[in-house]
């Protein structure tokens, strides 16, 4: 079915390893091991070869590997990079772009999905530094397969033993079916805050990091979509193969997103777009402290989806996706935006409910269309993500299959 490349790295749980690797088999996937030197320490490299039917590569500078440049031919060739178990030696390497042995430049040089399965003492999982190599990899698209809870090799029980080879293996399964799944199909995803400038030191903004929307971009070019990401300002990276346009002001993603439009066969509008502006425009100079109160006036923002929903012909893309961050009435409010604007479906959250909103990891969401309401319970935003694009795979599967000419 896909060729899988299998990384393994130096931990007690390597031995695993091997039950993960006929997993896949029985899956009926090819598989090539990619054992770290510090992995040999646990686990002999002919066990793999046995497995496997396959050399085991094992060092970057063996002899033969370099007459192809053995790394690139490999990321070219797999469908799927699997790292299991992935130590947080491997974690730091892979999001900091450490390239310093064959693993390390193999996840650097494929375009393919990859899984991580993390493997490690429950002080260290929960270290500040894994946890910041870990969002960054699934902010890039790297699917993470959560640790287990149990007794540790170490003595300890706790969070950090590798994930059961069977999860792993389904994890792969699941990917694999989805890669490719928007393939010539275009998605463009807003997200993050807009900033409606006041004055030259002053602007008027909101509490959105960006997450979702970049979450929701991420996903979708893991599938195989092009991806039009119009952002706010974030601090965030965007993910990689995004064509990302940055925008400040309402106005401008306004004007980006309705010229981008056409192009688009789905429209995840993930940002928040400030409802008002300064009518006057940002004054040309700092406004002054002056009395006890300042008066400023506001106009209403361009609605871009409600625009985007009277263009659209009724039943044809885009598909077209709203938020609603809601703080009572979820379901009304999404109900009421979903037909004043014409949308397939709406995900709404209560940003009060912990878990949920902004400047956080995960969310709580409830998908709104005419026929059903789906609840979401609290899961990453980048599951959330997967959830959303599943929902909008089966709109477009209704509205506009994708030709075979």
């Amino acid at each position: 079915m896909a060729f899988v490349a299998l990384g393994v790295t130096g931990g007690i749980s390597a031995y695993k390893a091997v039950e993960v690797a006929r997993g896949l088999q029985q899956q009926g996937h090819d598989v090539v091991a990619v054992m770290t030197a510090n992995a040999q320490r646990f686990v002999g490299p002919l066990t793999f070869e046995a497995i496997t039917n396959r050399a085991v590569v094992t060092d970057q500078f063996m002899t033969g590997t370099n007459a192809n440049i053995e790394h690139i031919a490999l990321a070219s060739d797999i469908d799927l990079l699997l790292v299991a178990p992935a130590t947080a030696n491997v974690l730091g390497k892979f999001a900091n772009g450490i390239a310093d042995d064959f693993l390390s430049a193999l996840y650097l040089a494929t375009t393919a999905p990859v899984i991580v399965a993390p493997a490690m003492n429950t002080n260290m999982i929960n270290h500040a530094a894994v946890k910041d190599n870990v969002k960054c990899l699934t902010d890039r698209g790297v699917r993470v397969v959560e640790a287990g809870e149990g007794y540790l090799a170490c003595g300890w029980t706790g969070k950090g033993r590798l994930a059961e080879p069977m999860e792993i293996a389904s994890a792969v399964s699941e990917v694999l079916s989805r890669n490719g799944s928007l393939v010539g199909r275009c998605v463009l995803v807003t997200a993050g805050p807009t900033y409606e400038d006041l004055d030259p030191v002053r602007f008027l903004g909101n509490r959105s990091s960006g997450r979702m929307g970049y979450a929701v971009a991420a996903e979708a070019i893991a599938r195989g979509a092009r991806v039009l990401l119009v952002s706010g300002p974030t601090v965030l990276e965007p993910p990689g193969g995004a064509e990302v346009l940055k925008v400040r002001s309402a106005g401008e993603m306004y004007e980006t997103v309705m010229s981008e439009a056409p192009e688009a066969d789905v429209v995840v509008m993930a940002a928040a777009v400030a409802d008002y502006t300064p009518i006057k425009g940002r004054q040309p100079e700092k406004i002054q402290k002056e009395g006890v109160e300042l008066t400023l006036t506001f106009a209403r923002t361009q609605d871009i989806l409600a625009e985007l929903g009277q263009r659209r012909t009724i039943g044809s893309v885009p598909i077209l996706v709203g938020f609603a961050a809601e703080t009572s009435n979820l379901v009304r409010g999404a109900r009421r935006k979903l037909q004043e604007k014409n949308l397939d479906f709406v995900v709404a959250n209560n940003v009060k409910r912990p878990g949920a909103g902004f400047a956080v990891e995960t969310n709580v969401a409830t998908l709104v269309s005419d026929t059903k309401v789906d609840e979401v319970s609290e899961c990453s935003k980048r599951d959330l993500a997967r959830i959303i694009l599943d929902r909008v795979e089966q709109c477009l599967h209704e509205l506009a299959p994708v030709s075979n000419d």
